[in-house]
């Protein structure tokens, strides 16, 4: 059973079947008794795996089993070792038997025996027993509270003996003292009685006796013991009592579960968190608002760390309920932010791991307890303290906390900047290795500037002052590699910062500012060689350039074009910050210095010099250096249009191989990004001229081209280690479009055909429809400007009618594109509309499909209410499923749709969008490849075809989940398959290890 342990639920389907066979062994009179004991024993390993809960209500509870069952346990040894299993299932088994509904003094009949001797009632054997086995020291003893819970609350036995067992339990535990080992089991088993009993019971029933059993608790001083199961014991206890009355005794047990919470051990504090967000669940506001001002008083620096973490336990606890009132968040956000770096020195070393590890799951129960709204504004606070936990902790448990907190918060939240990418960089198995998260991960997040800043305080102030000397030396080197990333920041404010620690009396502060001094020092250094030469030489040029120093014809101008070819092949010696603005000083002084020296009185440029450096940049566009290409891209974008004339058909087929993926350069993102832009900048420098040429004018002989371009750039999906680059190509693609379209527009509009109109707006509304905030809201924008678009409108657009309804425009400017409550309630609209289903589909099943929290509820719900408005119309629906079909079979070796596709479908069935089509084929058809093949044809046959290539696909997962929906879909449905191999390939289905 070992190999169910991590997936018990497995067992399910077989629980009933296991346990009858044992029981069949069992019942049997003529079984011996070595055999019954291995029965039990199989029982018990059954129910270890799955759970006694679980397994409980298997057990038969018929009248005619209550007599056999007390028989079998008269005859069992409370002390025999080697049957403990055989009187663990037994009482298990009597307490499922108690719950038959008829009163137990009708089993009694006639009291005196044959011998004329007076019999036990079954109330009292059954009240016996319990006793006996409540204290015992084995898992018997476990079993007896069970079955106390079940038996005590019966209605009968309520009214007779209830009071009269308290009082027992009560004594029992008065009179035994948990420091012996006797006295230990003891008190034990009556306080898993009692907490079972107040945990099952009626709460009027049980409140006459809960402040007599809460005094006596109380004298128990269960706190000081050292037995720390007895703690975890009280701890449930106390929270059950304070269920129980909850009102009038508010002080007593919030004080009692406040001790539980500072217990030196972890299972004690987390069973009093539980507590506490147990029973501030049925308190009135003001009262739960008490008791989180409370737990708030744990979270001063005159407590220990046991303290702060078990005040982070229940915070966690209370936020997961949803009782952390949006009010609180204020007060409890600084508390979580310094808890996320608790770290208190303790001779050699120091605590406070347990309390971060808390504190990342105070984060994510944030997530899951509030509306993205309620915590924008502090946002930035917890997710840059959260990526800090995640790279720079030193125990990897908590780096792997903030890295699954910060996970939750981008999927529920979708509000933590850059989320996805960071998460991808950092996710649970790379922060496993602590190095990497120092010199490389760290790097990464700190080139997007809402972070940078705080994880240079972070390491300034915590880290090189750490009493690991490895953290210090790791720390210094991390500001070495983050200082390209804010050059400024770290000369005008860490380096003064560092200089008085150098010198000061801790020596692991010392130690750490002098190392930090030097690296930071060397950084910069570095940086200023190539940084400031080349932002210094590029202005220099720009700006002797536009003062129109008499040089035209100077050889010195072949030296200063020199120097801004090298500034544009030498970007990948400086900072990913500091490229941009290079590479835009570069452009800058490339147009000042052509438009003042490399034009003669006509108007027109050297042959020579044009064709040289035309050619020149042309070719740097293959260089194998991604940020060459870059550069040189921008470059021509830049070119004044006398160079480009006779030569712009040579410029944009370079351009367009820069923007086209091979297997080399697939990772090569940023120049297909700024190879887009350029075309953009080319086609308005040039400007348009219908009956023009194609080498110097936008004209009908090329426009399709550069159209075709562009419109493949919003098709780039590519994915790094950096997350989704192709966002990048399919941003700059879609303002390129927007540009040249208005370009177009405003002087011939009649060079846009209908069809190329259709595909930049349908590619727009598939991009709306899509799952990543910014990209949606950037497609939307550009959507927006292109429908309202009036000086003159935009000629050929698809609906336009239906569009300006769904889309008015004095909502251009207010519609939040970012917000997907806003988004996709109108954007599902142009699921009516033919010219733009299937793209909107294709981009709602990557939403629906995806695991973004919020942009899942959101489309999810839009997409159904939808289908609801349809439901009355039987040919949008066909229209609709076979669309969703085509989707489906365009996309079914593309993992990045068909899995969400799939995942979309399987909710829209349990929402029943489907359901008035169960009787018709050719709508059921249209969704077969979910497992619903129900009838005959060609399509059954195509459909289940696509099943089987999922059984060939390289992730495991799913060869494994497509072989089980196929087995149960054979079972349902079996003409499927033809009757001669059916059960032949049921065999490869279920015996293969997919």
């Amino acid at each position: 059973m070992d190999k169910y342990q991590e997936q018990p639920h497995l067992l399910d389907r077989h629980l009933e079947g296991m346990m009858n066979s044992l029981l069949d062994i069992i019942r049997d009179s003529g079984s011996p008794p070595p055999l019954v004991h291995l029965a039990f024993k199989f029982l018990y390993i059954i129910t270890k795996v799955r759970g006694y809960k679980r397994f409980l209500p298997l057990f038969p509870h018929e009248v005619r089993d209550l007599q056999p069952v007390l028989d079998m346990l008269a005859k069992q040894n409370p002390r025999d070792p080697d049957t403990w299993e055989t009187r663990y299932m037994l009482l298990l088994w009597l307490s499922m038997i108690c719950l038959i509904p008829f009163d137990l003094a009708r089993f009694d009949g006639n009291l005196v025996s044959m011998e004329g001797q007076a019999r036990q009632p079954t109330m009292d054997r059954i009240l016996e027993i319990a006793k006996c086995y409540l204290v015992v020291s084995d898992k018997a003893r476990d079993a007896a509270a069970v079955l106390v819970s079940k038996f005590i609350v019966r209605p009968d036995v309520r009214q007779s003996r209830m009071a009269d067992f308290l009082d027992w339990v009560l004594s029992m535990l008065s009179k035994s003292s948990s420091q012996t080992m006797e006295g230990t089991v003891i008190v034990n088993g009556m306080l898993q009685a009692l907490a079972q009993l107040f945990k099952h019971g009626k709460r009027e029933d049980c409140l006459p006796y809960a402040a007599t059993v809460l005094k006596c608790l109380d004298n128990c001083k269960l706190s000081e013991s050292n037995q720390m199961v007895l703690r975890k014991l009280g701890m449930k206890l106390v929270q059950r009592l304070g269920l129980t009355f909850v009102k009038p005794k508010v002080a007593k047990w919030r004080s009692q579960l406040l001790i539980g919470l500072k217990d030196k051990d972890t299972i004690v504090r987390w069973s009093a968190a539980k507590g506490i967000g147990r029973i501030t669940g049925r308190l009135p506001k003001e009262l739960a608002d008490d008791v989180i001002g409370s737990l708030l008083d744990c979270f001063s620096f005159q407590e220990t760390d046991n303290a702060w973490h078990g005040g982070c336990l229940a915070l966690a606890e209370l936020g997961r309920r949803g009782l952390l009132l949006p009010s609180r968040i204020s007060d409890v956000v600084p508390v979580m932010l310094k808890a996320l770096t608790y770290d208190e020195k303790r001779g050699a070393c120091s605590v406070g791991s347990n309390v971060r590890d808390a504190a990342c799951y105070v984060c994510w129960a944030f997530a899951r307890a509030y509306e993205p709204a309620e915590l924008i504004p502090f946002i930035n606070h917890i997710s840059s303290a959260l990526v800090i936990a995640a790279v720079f902790d030193r125990d990897v448990n908590c780096r792997r906390a903030a890295s699954a907190a910060f996970q939750e918060n981008v999927g529920r939240q979708g509000t933590f900047p850059h989320g996805i990418d960071i998460l991808t960089a950092a996710d649970y198995f790379a922060v496993g290795n602590r190095v990497n998260c120092y010199l490389t991960i760290s790097v990464y997040i700190a080139g997007f500037p809402e972070y940078t800043q705080p994880m240079i305080d972070h390491l300034v102030n915590m880290k090189i002052n750490h009493w690991d000397g490895v953290i210090r030396e790791l720390s210094t080197k991390a500001l070495h590699n983050i200082t390209p990333q804010a050059p400024e920041y770290m000369a005008n404010v860490v380096l003064p910062r560092l200089l008085p620690l150098s010198v000061g009396s801790d020596l692991h502060t010392r130690h750490g500012a002098i190392l930090a001094c030097a690296e930071i020092t060397h950084a910069l250094w570095y940086l200023s060689c190539y940084q400031s030469y080349f932002l210094t030489v590029c202005t220099l040029i720009e700006k002797l350039s536009l003062s129109k120093m008499p040089f035209k014809g100077d050889p010195i101008i072949g030296g200063w074009q020199w120097l801004i070819n090298d500034s544009l092949r030498h970007l990948t010696l400086v900072s990913s910050g500091a490229r941009q603005h290079i590479k835009e000083c570069a452009v800058s002084a490339l147009a000042a210095l052509c438009n003042e020296f490399y034009i003669n009185e006509r108007g027109e440029a050297d042959p020579a010099l044009q064709d040289e450096l035309v050619t020149q940049y042309v070719s740097e566009l293959q260089n194998a250096e991604e940020m060459i290409r870059c550069g040189f891209s921008r470059a021509l974008g830049a070119l004044p249009r006398f160079l480009l004339k006779g030569r712009l058909q040579q410029v944009l087929e370079g351009l367009k191989k820069v923007t086209q993926i091979s297997p080399e350069d697939v990772s090569f993102a940023e120049s297909r990004r700024d190879a887009l832009i350029a075309i953009a900048k080319v086609c308005q420098t040039v400007g348009v001229k219908g009956d023009g040429s194609q080498e110097e004018y936008v004209c009908r002989d090329n426009v399709d081209q550069i159209y075709a371009t562009l419109l493949t750039g919003v098709t780039d999906y590519t994915t790094d280690s950096r997350g989704d680059v192709g966002g990048w190509v399919r941003e700059a693609a879609m303002t390129s479009l927007m540009e040249v379209t208005l370009l177009l527009v405003q002087n011939e509009a009649e060079l846009i055909n209908a069809n190329i109109c259709k595909q930049i707006m349908c590619w727009l509304a598939q991009q709306s429809a899509e799952k990543i905030d910014k990209f949606r809201a950037h497609a939307g924008s550009v959507f927006l400007t292109l429908l309202h678009f009036d000086h003159p409108p935009v000629p050929h657009i698809p609906h336009r009618e239906e569009l300006e309804r769904i889309f008015p425009r004095s909502e251009k400017e207010t519609l939040n594109w970012n917000a997907a409550s806003e988004a996709f309630p109108r954007i599902t609209q142009l699921l009516g509309l033919p010219s733009y289903q299937y793209h909107v589909l294709l981009g709602l099943s990557v939403s629906v499909g995806g695991l973004t929290e919020t942009t899942l509820r959101y489309s999810a719900q839009s997409l159904f209410d939808y289908m609801k408005k349809i439901q009355s119309d039987p040919s949008a629906l066909e229209s609709f499923c076979e669309t969703l079909l085509k989707v489906f079979e365009d996309n079914l070796r593309n993992d990045r749709v068909s899995v969400p596709l799939l995942t979309m479908l399987d909710q829209m069935l349990a929402n029943g969008c489907f359901d008035m089509f169960t009787e018709q084929e050719k709508m059921c058809e249209c969704i077969l490849f979910c497992g619903l093949i129900q009838f005959q044809g060609d399509m059954r046959e195509k459909i289940f075809f696509q099943l089987f290539l999922l059984l060939c696909h390289p992730f495991p997962i799913v060869r494994k989940t497509t072989a089980s929906q196929v087995y149960e879909m054979l079972l349902t449905y079996g003409d499927v398959v033809d009757v001669a191999v059916l059960e032949q390939v049921m065999a490869i289905l279920s015996d293969t290890n997919w």
